[in-house]
C-alpha cells in the first residue's frame, strides 16, 4: 500500500531532510528537526504525491488517505495528550502548505482548527483566559471563511473595525473577551449571509475543508505567478502539514517570531529577526503590529524603544541562540526559522534555507567557508550566476542633494526610484508601458506578488524586517523600505502624505534600502563598487576555473570596466564604435564624401585606420599586452588581440589562443 502520510514529533519522524520532493520543504525539515531533538509540536505530512493525484483525479483523494490520516491524527493525540474535538481537553491544529521549493506566503494556511462553540469553552477553562480563547476563535472563523469558504476578508475587517469603535480602542488586542465573543457571532452571521450555510462546527469537516483548500491553493493566481517568476514546475505540487497548535497569544509569557540565523540583507553573522509578545505568527509577517527586535544590538541599531527578546525573555533567547547554532551546523547554510513561545516554553515551527540578497549570499558563502562549515568549492557552487546581476545595480550618489521626507526599516538593500503607484495592478500596467514605478502599500500581501515583480522597489508603512514585503523583495532583488510609519497612505485619493508633504500617484519618489530613507524626487546614482567578499569569491573561482574570460569592448570606458571586473583581455573590438565619441563622430561625418576625404587629413579629422589602431604592443600591468590598439584603448587597459577582418562597416578583431 502506498504511504500517503508521514508522521513527526516526540524526537522521531518517518521522513528526513532529503525527502523534500515527497514531503515538501516544510514537511522534510519538520521531520529533520524532530529527529535531531529540537522541540517540534507533533504532526503529520500529506505528501506531494497526494496533490498530484488530487489534480489527476478531478480533486478527489486516494481511497487509503482517510484511514491513514485517522491513524496519524490518533498519534498526534497520543503525543500531545489532547483529543481532537474533545469538549474538555481539545486538540487544535494548524494546516499549512509546503512545496519542495520555498514559496513564502503564496499558498494558504489555517490556524486554530478544531474550535467550535464547545471546544472554545474548554480552551477558555484550560487556559484560564477567556479573552485568549475567543481571540483564537474569531481568528479561526475569519481565516477559515477566507481560505476555505471563499468569503472576502473585507466583510470581517469591517466587523472588526466596528467592534473597536464600540469599545473606543484602536488595536485588536485592546478588545475584551465580551467584544470578541460577540464578534464571533457577527462573523458567523456574515458567513450565513454570504453562502447561505452555517459555519461548520464539526472539527473533522473543518480539517478536510482546510486540507482541500491548501491543495487548491497550489493553483491560485499568486502561486502560479510566483512559480513562473522562479521557474518552479507546476507538476511538483505541494504537501500539506497538519500540526498540533502551540499558542503565542496566550498571555505575556507567550510570543511568536521569525528569525534568520544570519543577516539576509548584508550577510553579517548576526542573529536577525523579530517577534511579538502575546501574538500569533501571521501578526509578525503581515505587519499588523510593529514587531520587536530579537537582540539588544538590533534594537539600538534601528532606534527602537520596544524591548528585545534578549531583554524580555533572556532564558528563552539563550535557548534560541543554541538552536540557531545547531541548525546552521546541521544544515551548513543560513536558515530562516519560525518559533513560538507558549507559557515560557520554546517550540520550533519551521526551518528552511533563508532567502538573501546577492551581497548577503556572497558574504555568507565566504564566511562559512572561512569558518570551516563548507569548502571553497561548495561556496562557489551555491552562488547562482544571476546573483551577479544584482551586484551591478547602481547605488545613490552620497554627494547628491536629497530631500528626505520619511525613514523606515532598511528591509532590502539597493536604491530604487519611480513613479508612485498604490496597487499591484497599476504597477503592472505602468511597467508594461515602459514606466519605472515604486509600489507603495500600507502592507503587502501574497496577492501583490505581480506588482512587486513589476516595480523597481517597494515602500510599506507597516511591517518589519521579516514582513511579507521584506522577505519577497529580498528574494527578488528589489529594494524595500518597510514600516515607514510617518507615511500616511490614502488609497481612495491615490496619494500619500508625510506632514505637510503630499505625493500624488505618478509623482516620483526614491527609496534607499540601505538607510531606510524615503526621498522626494529622483536622486542621482553612482556605479557599484565591487570589493570585499566579491573579490574573495572571484579569487577562489580563479583557483577552480579552466576557462579564461575576455570582454567585448571598443571604448576606453568599456576597456577600463572590463579590467576592473577581472577580464583577462578583450576578445572583440568593432572599430566603428570607436568613432561614436562626440568629437570623432563629427569628423567622421565630414569625411564621408569625396571632399571630406581631403579634409580628413586636416587636424581634428577622423583618424585613418592605422592611426585609429595605434602601433604599441604594450599594455598596462594586470592584462596581456595590447596589439595594434588605439592609444586611448591601450591606456585604458585593453588586452592582447590579434587578427583583423572586414565586418560590415568596421573591423573585428578576435582574441588570441
Amino acid at each position: 500500500m502506498v504511504q500517503w502520510v508521514y508522521n513527526f514529533g516526540a524526537g522521531a519522524a518517518d521522513g528526513r531532510a532529503e525527502m523534500k520532493n515527497l514531503l515538501g520543504g516544510k514537511g522534510a525539515n519538520l521531520a529533520e528537526m524532530a529527529s535531531i531533538g529540537l522541540p517540534v509540536p507533533p504532526g503529520f505530512t500529506l505528501t506531494t504525491e497526494v496533490c498530484t493525484r488530487f489534480y489527476e483525479d478531478k480533486c478527489t483523494y486516494p481511497t487509503e488517505l482517510k484511514g491513514q490520516v485517522a491513524k496519524a491524527l490518533a498519534r498526534v493525540e497520543e503525543r500531545s495528550g489532547q483529543k481532537f474535538g474533545d469538549a474538555t481537553n481539545p486538540l487544535l491544529l494548524s494546516v499549512r502548505s509546503g512545496a519542495r521549493a520555498s514559496m513564502p506566503g503564496m499558498m494558504d494556511t489555517v490556524l486554530n482548527l478544531g474550535l467550535n462553540d464547545w471546544t472554545v469553552a474548554a480552551l477558555a477553562k484550560r487556559s484560564g483566559d477567556r479573552r485568549f480563547a475567543y481571540d483564537s476563535y474569531r481568528r479561526f472563523v475569519q481565516m477559515y471563511s477566507d481560505v476555505v469558504l471563499g468569503i472576502e476578508l473585507s466583510h470581517f475587517e469591517k466587523l472588526l473595525e466596528r467592534a473597536k469603535q464600540r469599545r473606543g480602542v484602536k488595536q485588536d488586542h485592546e478588545l475584551v473577551a465580551e467584544d470578541l465573543e460577540k464578534l464571533v457571532m457577527d462573523y458567523k452571521a456574515r458567513v450565513h449571509v454570504e453562502i447561505g450555510m452555517d459555519f461548520p462546527e464539526d472539527p473533522h469537516e473543518q480539517l478536510w475543508g482546510a486540507v482541500g483548500a491548501v491543495f487548491n491553493s497550489w493553483m491560485n493566481q499568486r502561486a502560479k505567478t510566483y512559480r513562473q517568476l522562479h521557474d518552479i514546475p507546476e507538476s511538483w505540487g505541494t504537501a500539506v502539514n497538519v500540526q498540533a497548535m502551540v499558542f503565542g497569544n496566550m498571555g505575556s509569557d507567550c510570543a511568536t517570531g521569525v528569525a534568520f540565523t544570519r543577516n539576509p540583507s548584508n550577510g553579517a553573522n548576526d542573529f536577525y529577526g523579530e517577534f511579538l509578545v502575546n501574538a500569533q505568527g501571521e501578526d509578525v509577517v503581515a505587519g499588523i503590529r510593529t514587531p520587536q527586535e530579537l537582540t539588544i544590538k538590533a534594537r539600538k541599531s534601528h532606534g527602537s524603544d520596544l524591548p528585545s527578546l534578549e531583554e524580555v525573555m533572556p532564558n528563552i533567547f539563550r535557548e534560541l541562540c543554541t538552536m540557531r547554532q545547531q541548525l546552521e551546523t546541521h544544515y551548513k547554510d543560513m536558515q530562516d526559522i519560525e518559533f513560538t513561545i507558549q507559557q515560557n516554553k520554546l517550540y520550533m515551527l519551521q526551518t528552511r534555507t533563508g532567502k538573501r540578497t546577492a551581497h548577503a549570499a556572497l558574504q555568507i558563502a565566504v564566511d562559512m567557508a572561512n569558518e570551516g562549515l563548507i569548502s571553497k568549492s561548495q561556496a562557489l557552487m551555491r552562488l547562482k550566476p544571476e546573483l551577479i546581476d544584482q551586484l551591478l545595480h547602481p547605488t545613490l550618489d552620497p554627494k547628491a542633494k536629497k530631500q528626505v521626507i520619511a525613514k523606515g526599516l532598511p528591509a532590502s538593500p539597493g536604491a530604487a526610484a519611480g513613479k508612485v503607484v498604490f496597487s499591484a495592478d497599476e504597477a503592472v500596467r505602468r511597467a508594461k508601458d515602459g514606466e519605472k514605478v515604486l509600489l507603495v502599500r500600507i502592507e503587502t500581501s501574497p496577492d501583490d506578488i505581480h506588482g512587486l515583480h513589476a516595480a523597481e522597489g517597494v515602500l510599506t508603512t507597516r511591517g518589519g524586517m521579516t514582513s511579507h514585503a521584506a522577505v519577497v523583495a529580498r528574494g527578488m532583488g528589489r529594494p524595500c523600505v518597510a514600516g515607514a510609519g510617518a507615511v500616511q497612505v490614502d488609497y481612495a485619493a491615490a496619494r500619500l502624505s508625510v506632514g505637510s508633504v503630499t505625493v500624488q500617484e505618478g509623482q516620483i519618489l526614491t527609496i534607499d534600502g540601505v538607510t531606510g530613507e524615503v526621498i522626494l524626487g529622483e536622486v542621482p546614482t553612482v556605479p557599484p563598487q565591487l570589493s570585499g567578499a566579491f573579490g574573495i569569491i572571484m579569487a577562489w573561482a580563479d583557483e577552480y576555473r579552466t576557462l579564461q574570460v575576455r570582454a567585448n569592448a571598443e571604448t576606453p570606458n568599456d576597456a577600463r570596466q572590463a579590467k576592473e571586473f577581472g577580464a583577462q583581455g578583450i576578445g572583440l573590438v568593432r572599430t566603428e564604435h570607436m568613432f561614436f565619441d562626440g568629437g570623432r563622430i563629427i569628423a567622421m561625418r565630414n569625411g564621408a564624401g569625396g571632399q571630406g576625404r581631403r579634409r580628413a587629413a586636416e587636424p581634428g579629422a577622423a583618424p585613418r585606420r592605422g592611426a585609429a589602431r595605434g602601433e604599441s604592443h604594450v599594455g598596462p600591468p594586470g592584462l596581456p599586452p595590447g596589439h595594434h590598439l588605439p592609444r586611448d584603448l591601450r591606456d585604458a587597459g585593453a588586452g592582447h588581440l590579434r587578427g583583423c577582418g572586414r565586418r560590415g562597416q568596421g573591423w573585428r578583431r578576435r582574441a588570441g589562443g
